[in-house]
C-alpha cells in the first residue's frame, strides 16, 4: 500500500460515497445490476460499468457521480434523454434510490459502500499538485498505481484543473524523467500541421518542406507523447492516430519507410470524449484506445477544503508572507471559499495574485473585481455563486442559533443530520456535535 493510500484510510467524520450500486428494475435487462467506484456509467457499448442491450439506450447513455450531497446523474447527450419522473434531465443531483428511466430501461442507483473520513487540516504534495481533498488523494494514489505502466492514459477535467500537471506525474512516475516529455496542443494546429508535428514529414513533402522534420512520436522515443485538447482533434487526423496506435508504427508524411512508436501515450480533455462518441464527432475505437485507463480530475468547486492550502502556496510562490488573513482579510477569504471558480485552480492562482498586486486596504475590491460579478458569469456558474453564500449565510446563523449544536440545528432547519454535517464541511463551518 502507497504512502497516499495509508494517508487516505488513516483519515476518521465526513461521509463519503466510495462506491455506487445500479440495479435494472424495469425493460429486457431486469434484474442486471453492477457495482463500481465513485463513478458508474451506463449504456450498450461493453466498456460500461452496467452495459445494457436496450436498443433504445445509447452506447455511452449516462454517468453516475457519488456527491457528499446525493448522486449527480449527467445525461451523456443521449438519443433519447434520461428521465427522472416525467423530467428530462441534462445534469441532477438525486438521493439514493431514486428511479431514472433511459429508453425502456428503468434503473436505480445506490450506495454500496460508505464511509467516514475527518474533515482534516493536513495537506499532501504530490508531484506539484497540492491537496488534502479525499478525490485528490485518491487521484494521488492513482497516478502512483499506474505511472510504471506503458498503458494508454486518458485525463479528463475541466480548463484549469491541472491535466498537464497529471501528465508530467504520470511521465516521471514511470522513472522516464531523463526521456522527452513531448506536448502536442491538438486545438491549436489545423489537420495540416497536426500530422507534420505528430508524424513528422521529409523534405519536400510540401511546400516549404525544405528540410526533415522529426514528428512528436519520433521526438519522444522512450518517453511520453501527451496529446492535449484530444477533443479538438479532426475527423481525419482521428483516423491517422488510431492507425499508429493499433499498429505502433508509422511513417513520415511524404516518407514510405516505416518508424516503430517507442512511447507511452497520454491524451487530455475537457470535453467528456462519451459523449462525443455518441454525437459521432470522435471516434468509438480511437476513444477504447486512449482511455485504457482514465483519470478525472475533480473541479475546485468540489473540492473546496483544498482552497485555503492552495491560496497559502500561491501566495508564497509570488512572495507574500505571513498568516493567510492577515495578507487577504478575513473577507476575501470567505468569498473564495464560496466562489464557483469556472476556471478552477488557474483562476483561483490569477485572483491570488491579483489581491496581492493591489496591496493592503483596496484589495477586497479588487479581489472581488477579479472573481467577476454574477451577471458576467454563464448563468449555471452565477446561480451557484449565489447559492452558495447563501448557504453560507443561512449554515452559520442556523448553527448560532442551535449554540453550536448540529442535531438541534438539524431539527430546526428539518434536514437530514448527515446532510446537515456535509453542508457545514463544505462551507468550513465547525458544529460541536
Amino acid at each position: 500500500m502507497s504512502d497516499i493510500e495509508t494517508k487516505l484510510q488513516q483519515r476518521p467524520g465526513v461521509h463519503v460515497v466510495t462506491s455506487l450500486r445500479v440495479e435494472v428494475v424495469d425493460g429486457p435487462d431486469r434484474g442486471v445490476h453492477a457495482t463500481g467506484g465513485e463513478a458508474i456509467s451506463v449504456g450498450t457499448a461493453r466498456d460500461n460499468a452496467l452495459a445494457i442491450g436496450d436498443f433504445t439506450v445509447s452506447r455511452y447513455h449516462l454517468e453516475a457521480v457519488a456527491r457528499s450531497g446525493g448522486i449527480l446523474v449527467t445525461d451523456l447527450g443521449s438519443t433519447n434523454g434520461t428521465y427522472v419522473g416525467a423530467v428530462r434531465i441534462e445534469r441532477a443531483v438525486v438521493p439514493p434510490g431514486t428511479l431514472v428511466t433511459l429508453g425502456g430501461t428503468t434503473i436505480r442507483f445506490d450506495d454500496a459502500v460508505r464511509r467516514t473520513v475527518p474533515a482534516t487540516t493536513e495537506q499532501h504534495e504530490y508531484a506539484g499538485m497540492i491537496a488534502q481533498s479525499p478525490a485528490m488523494l485518491r487521484l494521488f494514489a492513482d497516478i502512483e498505481r499506474i505511472a510504471a505502466t506503458a498503458t494508454s492514459v486518458l485525463i479528463v477535467g475541466e480548463s484549469g484543473t491541472g491535466k498537464e500537471r497529471v501528465a508530467e506525474a504520470l511521465h516521471a512516475g514511470a522513472g522516464r524523467s531523463g526521456e522527452p516529455l513531448v506536448t502536442i496542443d491538438c486545438g491549436a494546429l489545423s489537420s495540416s500541421l497536426l500530422a507534420s508535428e505528430l508524424f513528422g514529414h521529409e523534405r519536400g513533402a510540401f511546400t516549404g518542406a525544405d528540410r526533415t522534420h522529426e514528428g512528436a512520436f519520433e521526438r519522444a522515443r522512450g518517453g511520453t507523447v501527451f496529446l492535449d485538447e484530444i477533443g479538438e482533434l479532426p475527423s481525419p487526423d482521428q483516423s491517422s492516430l488510431l492507425g499508429v496506435l493499433e499498429r505502433r508504427r508509422f511513417r513520415r508524411v511524404g516518407g514510405s519507410t516505416e518508424l516503430e512508436l517507442g512511447a507511452r501515450v497520454i491524451a487530455a480533455t475537457n470535453r467528456d470524449l462519451r459523449a462525443e462518441v455518441n454525437s459521432g464527432r470522435f471516434r468509438h475505437d480511437l476513444y477504447h484506445r486512449l482511455a485504457v485507463v482514465v483519470l478525472r480530475l475533480p473541479p475546485l468547486r468540489d473540492r473546496r477544503e483544498d482552497i485555503p492550502a492552495l491560496v497559502e502556496h500561491f501566495a508564497k510562490e509570488l512572495g507574500a508572507t505571513g498568516p493567510l488573513e492577515a495578507v487577504f482579510g478575513a473577507e476575501t477569504l470567505a468569498r473564495w471559499q464560496r466562489h464557483p471558480w469556472p476556471g478552477n485552480i488557474r483562476e483561483l492562482r490569477n485572483a491570488v495574485e491579483a489581491a496581492l498586486v493591489v496591496g493592503p486596504g483596496a484589495h477586497l475590491e479588487h479581489a472581488a473585481s477579479a472573481l467577476g460579478q454574477p451577471q458576467m458569469l454563464p448563468y449555471k456558474d452565477a446561480r451557484a455563486a449565489v447559492v452558495g453564500d447563501f448557504e453560507h449565510e443561512y449554515l452559520a446563523r442556523l448553527l448560532a442559533d442551535a449554540g453550536g449544536n448540529v442535531s438541534q440545528a438539524a431539527r430546526a432547519a428539518k434536514m437530514d443530520r448527515s446532510h446537515l454535517i456535509d453542508l457545514l464541511h463544505r462551507h468550513g463551518l465547525k458544529a460541536k456535535g
